[in-house]
């Protein structure tokens, strides 16, 4: 499938009862009301707070995908692009008919209901459901490790959203997508999952390569055992999604049809066994994340440079980018989404006081010019 085809079923398919930040249960009532009857759903029990949290299968196919979105309840990018992948599989169309024939794809979308309410990374404990892998004290860690184990997968995919602090490399190329094949043991051994695994994320990137040049990154492969990932990646080959920032795109829409064009292709390629799963060569070429990135950066002022980072925060039933002082000084080796200069000139806020790390600003003075520091949605 190449990338128009790839453009022409999110046009096609996107959901248009979701957009934005904030994404809970509740969001997904209006599509859950159309649910097609090809998608088999499933309550597996209820978070700490008593909240429901399902599953959705499709497919009969032999070889078995399973993904979980909003592990952490405020990354909500990746649940949007499965439910748009959901209605691409679930409508007649060639794409679905052969991974529908080849695949049985099981998705929990919202894993952590209690986070995604509270638009909180913990769930309802302050427990970090990516760090409990192996005590599994957490309701939600049991129904999903109760899951695989009774689905069995061939394949795995953890679905999350990164901060926009991140770069592919230290440069100024921020970290749209990243990925990373986590290792399943303390020795970072290249073992057979995680070559299969590397194989789909060489697959996801060089798609993404032709419309994000530059702006793929992996995480670093570490070993923890608490992480799921790294859990999961000894049973089944494993891959970490991680849906970054796009220029001004805090929305995370734009990003939302990266990744879903990354699923489009990974299941493609698993769903054709004719094409290899052992060319992961490429995936070692992918740069590391770098934290080098700020959302504002206002260079040359009488203060050094100036950067600011948004502090994100739940205000009714949508996310406020409050915009932060971070730091005051040299930032030559750092980048920001959105990049002013001072030209020498004072910078204050609004209320003519001087910048200090920990101010909140909305808008800032140059030159007695008031310029707006929140995003501006694209």
């Amino acid at each position: 499938m190449n990338i128009s085809e790839q453009k022409s079923l999110f046009e096609r398919y996107k959901e248009p009862s979701i957009f934005g930040r904030y994404l809970n249960n509740s969001s997904l009532k209006t599509w859950r009301d159309k649910l097609s009857p090809k998608i088999r759903l499933n309550h597996l029990g209820v978070s700490v707070e008593h909240r429901v949290i399902i599953s959705l299968t499709i497919g009969s196919g032999s070889t078995k995908i399973f993904l979980w979105s909003q592990m952490h309840g405020n990354e909500s990018t990746t649940t949007k692009s499965v439910i748009d992948l959901l209605n691409v599989l679930s409508a007649e169309n060639e794409f679905a008919a052969k991974i529908l024939s080849r695949c049985t794809i099981k998705v929990i979308p919202i894993l952590n209901p209690d986070g995604a309410e509270a638009y909180a990374r913990v769930n309802a404990n302050t427990i970090d459901l990516n760090r409990d892998a192996q005590a599994l004290s957490q309701p939600e860690s049991r129904i999903l490790r109760d899951v695989f184990d009774r689905f069995k997968p061939d394949y795995c995919f953890n679905l999350h959203d990164q901060r926009s602090i991140f770069g592919a490399g230290a440069c100024n190329a921020s970290a749209t997508v990243s990925f990373l094949s986590p290792a399943e043991d303390a020795e970072i051994s290249l073992t057979p999952n995680r070559k299969k695994a590397m194989t789909l994320i060489a697959q996801m990137n060089a798609n993404l390569q032709q419309q994000i040049p530059g702006q793929v990154g992996v995480y670093d492969d570490a070993y923890n055992a608490n992480c799921v990932g790294d859990t999961f990646q000894a049973l089944a080959p494993t891959i970490l999604f991680e849906a970054g920032q796009f220029k001004q795109d805090y929305q995370r829409e734009i990003t939302r049809q990266f990744i879903f064009q990354s699923l489009l292709v990974a299941m493609e390629h698993i769903a054709t066994p004719e094409v290899s799963t052992n060319d992961f060569s490429s995936y070692l070429d992918i740069p590391r994340n770098e934290k080098c990135f700020y959302d504002v950066i206002i260079r040359n002022t009488k203060q050094q440079d100036i950067a600011i980072q948004y502090e994100e925060r739940l205000v009714g039933q949508s996310v406020d980018f409050v915009p932060k002082v971070v730091k005051i000084g040299p930032l030559n080796s750092e980048f920001a989404h959105l990049e002013l200069q001072a030209n020498n000139q004072q910078v204050l806020s609004e209320k003519k006081e001087v910048l200090k790390v920990g101010s909140e600003i909305v808008c800032v003075m140059m030159n007695n010019e008031k310029i707006a520091l929140k995003p501006k949605f694209i």
